[in-house]
């Protein structure tokens, strides 16, 4: 698939065939993926792929813990936000009402989603080691855009996912992810379902003129 293809084609995929991916397949998208730059040739990051049966048992622990504890995807803003971003927020909402099972709120397909990575076949965690500060998660963002349009290009679909940053010590211990590594983002890779209306919602980008400042 062509680059720019690639960029304008993708969306997120949040319903996934039961079909495994194969394992030639994914070191492929990894191997794209970690061709990301890093700030001089750090590459702080390290990925930890689980598939199959310790996928499943992950999830379960997972939604488990969600329930127990009460918490949910958000924008992660310390203060309200401005108007544009909650109109956003709603677009997208709206959109993916349609798409939703019958009588399943869309706070709840989100966050149970989210925790078994919407029933993809692969999930891939995305750690940094503790010695490095937050200035290098800038790293960890371009690997990730990296692995998104890589799995776009080698026609799979896939979904980022930050709510796993809230069960860090339970990802931890069932993957045996060492203390020194911070978990920042999951990412779900599979055959995309082309039928599952959840599929079918675009959101809409904000026109150039609104989001770039131009200067000189």
């Amino acid at each position: 698939m062509e680059l720019f293809q690639a960029i304008t084609g993708r969306n997120s995929t949040r319903a996934f065939l039961d079909q495994p991916v194969e394992q030639a397949l994914l070191e492929k998208l990894l191997e794209l993926a970690l061709r990301a730059p890093s700030a001089i040739n750090l590459q702080p990051w390290e990925l930890f792929v689980v598939t199959g049966e310790e996928k499943k048992r992950l999830s379960r622990v997972l939604v488990k813990r969600l329930k127990e504890r009460n918490v949910s995807c958000g924008p992660g803003a310390k203060s309200p936000l401005p108007a544009h971003f909650t109109i956003r927020q709603k677009e997208l909402l709206k959109t993916m009402l349609p798409g939703l099972p019958v009588g399943v709120s869309i706070q709840d397909f989100v966050n149970e989603g989210s925790c078994h990575f919407y029933g993809a076949p692969a999930a891939v965690i995305v750690c940094i080691d503790q010695a490095f500060g937050p200035i290098r998660y800038a790293d960890i963002g371009i690997l990730t855009g990296y692995l998104l349009l890589a799995a776009q290009g080698l026609g799979l679909g896939s979904c980022p996912i930050g709510l796993v940053t809230e069960f860090e010590e339970e990802i931890r211990e069932q993957l045996n992810i060492p203390e020194n590594k911070k978990v920042i983002i999951a990412i779900a890779v599979g055959y995309r379902d082309p039928l599952a209306p959840i599929n079918q919602p675009r959101s809409n980008r904000a026109p150039l003129q609104t989001m770039v400042k131009w200067r000189g």
